[in-house]
């Protein structure tokens, strides 16, 4: 299989996968492409790790797993197999946007959005912090789904009191707002995230802590909703709607009191006591609300500043960091995506990758790995190794492109990753082709016995982004996994 791309960015800030596409063999006149030569490629010099056992056992007693790109990484699997090694699984921000995809023992699917994905092992407790949305309606029809499915939530759950409520209003609100942007929209998930971090921003937002005092909360709401009504003309709200919403939140409110805790003191508690704690992040770096492709981001701080602010834990606390990057890059929604390949080249890899989203089931956009937005990933967070998904994804191609670096017009490299979408808009891309392998390479589970163009390709990624690989996903089951 051989796929065509462009690499120029040439096109309308707003219009980002409009055609992009021309065939490689064609491609020498036009295009910026390093030929990678047959020379074995040396690979960093990493520390012997005899097992799986040993390298999750060298994590430090407060980890966390992040999104390197925009998201839908793979994250959540990582999250479920290092959770059997840790005491709490906790969230830090995000909401119900993130859509985590992991599988149990047995190989059922679950598909997790608010609950965080420690909860498959039965000994961890998963906490959802302070710095995570929350919308009810949605986490009690998760919770409803684990447990149908033989999974325990009772007292393995706690949810900040600090956490903001995201209410069904702010989800009309997130429609209303994209409709307004008309062509320029964000392309949000439509779940209320966005409108939600605005209440919070405005302190007129409700907390999961508000819950306990429902003689006040009709007011809080009210003035939430007649804000809302002030601002969107076709925004429909009167005192009936009110009425019904304060008698769903009361019922709401008595279901969700044993979940509610001051999990500050929870998190920091467990610190003290050497309890081991893995932070799980939603969304991805390049969607951070600061240091993405603004204004094509997500509302929180998916980086690790987030998890300081999130869970209320310090810096000094917070020891390994290990980012989820795809053997390739896909992103949902709108926004610059300079890898990206339009046409038939993308559907193909949409479709070996299963690209659709897991919380709308929207196509993602596919391109190759981008190695100038990884390094400013690593860079942004610090991480201490990489895991490397969907490699397998990638095995039936003849050829695979590394974007190693950006160019302007004139040809001068750009030596980060911009946040002007002027510059995203005009840069070109400089590739490197790497031979593909095509051999399935789901059933193999040591390193040594990958084949050697694709031990290459990962060696050759540790090289430019100065990272070291210790985990490389084959499959998306548990076991689908080589520890480097």
């Amino acid at each position: 299989m051989t796929f065509s791309t462009s690499i120029s960015s040439s096109h309308s800030i707003f219009n980002f996968q409009q055609q992009r596409y021309f065939n490689l063999h064609h491609s020498h006149t036009t295009r910026n492409v390093v030929v990678c030569s047959a020379k074995p490629i040396s690979p960093p010099k990493l520390s012997a790790v005899d097992s799986s056992k040993d390298r999750i056992g060298s994590l430090s007693q407060v980890s966390g797993v992040l999104g390197c790109q925009w998201g839908d990484e793979g994250k959540g699997k990582l999250v479920d197999i290092l959770a059997q090694h840790f005491e709490i699984v906790a969230r830090c921000q995000g909401g119900a946007n993130a859509g985590h995809t992991i599988y149990n023992s047995e190989g059922k699917k679950f598909a997790l959005h608010l609950v965080p994905s420690g909860i498959l092992n039965e000994d961890t407790l998963c906490v959802i912090g302070n710095g995570v949305v929350v919308h009810l309606p949605g986490l009690f029809k998760e919770i409803d789904g684990l447990e149908s499915n033989g999974v325990s939530c009772k007292g393995r759950i706690l949810i900040s009191d600090r956490a903001n409520l995201l209410f069904d209003f702010h989800q009309t609100v997130d429609g209303l707002r994209e409709a307004e942007l008309n062509k320029s929209f964000i392309g949000t998930t439509k779940r209320g995230i966005g409108p939600c971090y605005s209440s919070k921003v405005n302190r007129n937002g409700i907390r999961v802590g508000d819950l306990r005092h429902m003689d006040t909360f009709p007011q809080k709401l009210d003035l939430l909703l007649s804000d809302a009504a002030s601002r969107f003309q076709d925004f429909k709200y009167g005192p009936e709607v009110l009425k019904e919403e304060v008698e769903n939140y009361k019922r709401y409110a008595e279901r969700l009191e044993p979940y509610i805790d001051d999990t500050v003191h929870v998190i920091n508690d467990a610190i003290a006591q050497k309890k081991k704690i893995l932070v799980e992040g939603g969304q991805a770096t390049m969607l951070d609300i600061d240091f993405g492709t603004y204004p094509f981001v997500t509302s929180s701080s998916p980086s690790a500043g987030g998890i300081c602010t999130g869970l209320g834990i310090a810096p000094r606390a917070i020891g390994d960091l290990i980012g989820v990057v795809k053997a390739y890059t896909t992103r949902v929604g709108s926004g610059p995506f300079p890898t990206e390949i339009v046409g038939p080249g993308g559907d193909l890899l949409r479709s070996a990758g299963h690209e659709f989203g897991t919380t709308t089931g929207r196509p993602r956009r596919c391109g190759w790995l981008d190695l100038v937005a990884l390094r400013f990933s690593c860079q942004i967070n610090g991480f201490s190794s990489l895991n490397l998904t969907k490699l397998d994804v990638l095995s039936d191609l003849d050829e695979i492109q590394l974007g190693v670096a950006y160019k302007h017009a004139d040809g001068t490299t750009i030596n980060s990753f911009p946040s002007d979408l002027d510059i995203l808009e005009q840069l070109k891309v400089e590739y490197e082709v790497h031979p593909g392998w095509k051999t399935d390479i789901s059933k193999i589970r040591n390193y040594s016995d990958l084949p050697k163009a694709a031990r290459q390709y990962v060696e050759r990624i540790e090289e430019l982004v100065g990272t070291p690989i210790h985990y490389i996903g084959v499959g998306p089951g548990r076991d689908a996994l080589i520890y480097k």
